[in-house]
């Protein structure tokens, strides 16, 4: 019996030190990004600024092409991690690809794009996207981890983004840090929310054309997304009071205004978003989004649609416009969520010129 302690003993304290260990090297590895950094631009588009009054975006939040139809997840009530194999991530950037080559807009916002990371195989989502495009592109990370320690399989390596890719020219490009609601020791291995905030000359003007790709706090008790909603909301009417065009788009992770009628959450139990203010909104500012088709789907299970009873569909992707844009149309794009568990939303708007803050 003594001797079975001893052995039980110095297992416990190896243990002991493995865990001490990994929390030490996580604390000391753990990215920890500048409130504003440069971020560089990449790829070719078009040289010359922008012109024309119409503007068109995409937004798309891709699941890092691991969330098609075929898919659950362990943070919504599923039980998987990741596909069973790299093919399946194969088939939905093939599928991402497809889509994004029908819709013709000058802008794409695309959120949960990985370069390097387990739960994806090691695919680089960003590279295979930019080179397929043929545009200029700006890459912000948002998460990144040496080793995610849970759940069982581990998350593992994680390298992942919001991804803005222009068919015209970038100017400039900032990465800019969000507040994070979670402290030591889940901050070492959770997301670092930002602003990808991509600047595009106009021709003919010194205004610019302010595009702000964003992915808000998902799995927090509210106040991280509004914290980072208020910091959003901020930046965006300093940016219109300098004169400059706005649009903010992405995954928001809120329901936007009224759209809950029309997919009540009949999970109480799972995943709950909280819901965007009209209110917040300055004088002006519109919020730019279809409740017509649902945005997103819960991750309890594969997809079913024929199963409404345990379906559950949200209205979280769209767009916050400034007072000098005029709204043509918006539209969600019904890809039957059988790449991602998001579907793309399409913007239309058209530049209203010499209207300025006053």
């Amino acid at each position: 019996m003594k001797k079975f302690l001893k052995i039980l003993g110095l297992v416990l304290c190896v243990v002991l030190l493995a865990v001490i260990g990994l929390f030490l090297w996580l604390t000391v590895t753990e990215y920890r990004p500048q409130a504003e950094e440069t971020v560089a631009v990449e790829g070719a588009g078009q040289p010359t600024a922008f012109s024309g009054d119409t503007v068109r975006v995409l937004s798309w939040n891709l699941g890092y092409c691991a969330l098609g139809e075929e898919s659950d997840f362990f943070m919504d009530g599923g039980s998987s991690v990741r596909p069973d194999s790299r093919s399946v991530i194969e088939k939905n950037l093939s599928g991402i690809q497809s889509i994004l080559d029908t819709v013709d807009a000058d802008f794409y916002f695309l959120q949960e794009v990985d370069t390097d990371s387990k739960r994806c195989y090691g695919i680089d989502e960003k590279t295979a996207l930019l080179e397929h495009s043929g545009c200029a592109g700006a890459y912000a990370l948002n998460y990144s981890c040496s080793y995610v320690p849970y759940p069982l399989p581990t998350i593992g390596k994680v390298h992942s983004g919001l991804l803005t890719l222009s068919k015209t020219r970038i100017s400039q490009a900032q990465r800019i840090s969000l507040p994070c609601p979670f402290s030591w020791p889940v901050s070492m291995a959770n997301l670092k929310r930002c602003l990808l905030v991509s600047r595009v000359p106009l021709e003919g003007t010194e205004q610019e054309l302010v595009l702000v790709n964003l992915h808000l706090e998902a799995y927090d008790d509210g106040a991280g997304k509004a914290a980072q909603t208020a910091q959003l909301l901020d930046f965006l009417q300093a940016e219109y009071e300098k004169g400059n065009y706005v649009i903010a788009g992405g995954d928001f992770n809120q329901f936007f205004p009224d759209t809950q009628s029309a997919y009540p959450n009949t999970h109480a139990e799972l995943w709950q978003p909280n819901a965007l203010e009209s209110e917040s909104l300055q004088p002006g500012w519109q919020y730019a989004y279809d409740d017509r088709t649902p945005t997103c789907r819960l991750l309890n299970q594969p997809y079913d649609p024929e199963d409404t009873e345990n379906t559950q569909y949200y209205v979280i992707d769209g767009y916050i416009l400034s007072p000098n844009v005029e709204l043509e149309q918006v539209k969600t794009i019904d890809g039957c969520f059988a790449y991602s568990d998001h579907n793309p939303v399409y913007l239309q708007l058209r530049l209203v010129k010499g209207e300025t803050a006053s």
